[in-house]
């Protein structure tokens, strides 16, 4: 593991246990006769460990982040959530390794935000102490990758996919000449897919959720997947 994703990872856990007990305490404020067992507020407050998939996989390592969401409960089994996720994921060498052979930067590094805002749907089946629920939807993904330095391109230089990654264009199989590119954004309607697990912590119905969920975006030149393992707090 890197010194930089060692530092993301204890971050990580730091700012978790920050905001989670903060989700914790901001509820447990809340009053219970209009927030019990049967509210049909929704709310939910987590931290994600993001693990890319191919094609993102080959460009981008573990990575971290965060989820926030609020919603709408018709019954205790069918719920919608609104969503905003964030998640910073690190650069692989297999990216950077053709930039810096041709700028000669060997120092080069870099990395992408991914940032997600989707409806979802939530079907829970739900125990007194344990439960299981599957949650699906989808919205606005967006991506942006960001080098530590400007990239001027020269002649004659294969078109390989770590060049549109950093969001460099190619001509004729060849990366066009006189670009000068630090930093590429795109955006994609995308869809998202999981499973989650909840246990019960407080009363009167604030839970401890652990989810994982297949993201997917058919973003501009290379699409954007990504599985997001999140811990937090559910109400």
């Amino acid at each position: 593991m890197n010194t930089g994703l060692k530092r993301a990872v204890r971050t990580l856990i730091l700012i978790s246990i920050a905001m989670n007990l903060m989700a914790f305490t901001a509820l447990h404020a809340q009053d219970e006769d209009e927030f019990g067992e049967d509210s049909k507020l929704n709310t939910n407050l987590g931290m994600t460990v993001t693990a890319p998939l191919n094609p993102t996989a080959r460009f981008m390592n573990l990575g971290w982040g965060v989820v926030a969401g609020a919603g709408y409960n018709f019954n205790e089994r069918h719920a919608v959530i609104g969503e905003f996720m964030w998640n910073k994921v690190y650069a692989s060498d297999a990216a950077l390794r053709v930039i810096r052979r041709v700028s000669q930067f060997n120092d080069l590094s870099g990395s992408s935000n991914l940032f997600s805002l989707t409806a979802n749907y939530r079907y829970e089946l739900r125990g007194r102490s344990v439960g299981i629920y599957f949650i699906g939807g989808g919205g606005w993904y967006h991506r942006n990758a960001n080098l530590s330095r400007e990239i001027v391109t020269g002649n004659n230089v294969t078109c390989l996919s770590p060049w549109l990654w950093w969001g460099f264009s190619c001509t004729s199989g060849f990366v066009t000449s006189n670009q000068t590119v630090a930093s590429f954004s795109v955006s994609s309607l995308g869809g998202n897919a999981g499973i989650g697990f909840t246990a019960k912590v407080g009363e009167p119905r604030y839970r401890f959720y652990v989810e994982a969920r297949y993201n997917y975006a058919p973003t501009k030149n290379i699409k954007t997947q990504f599985i997001p393992i999140t811990a937090g707090i559910r109400f």
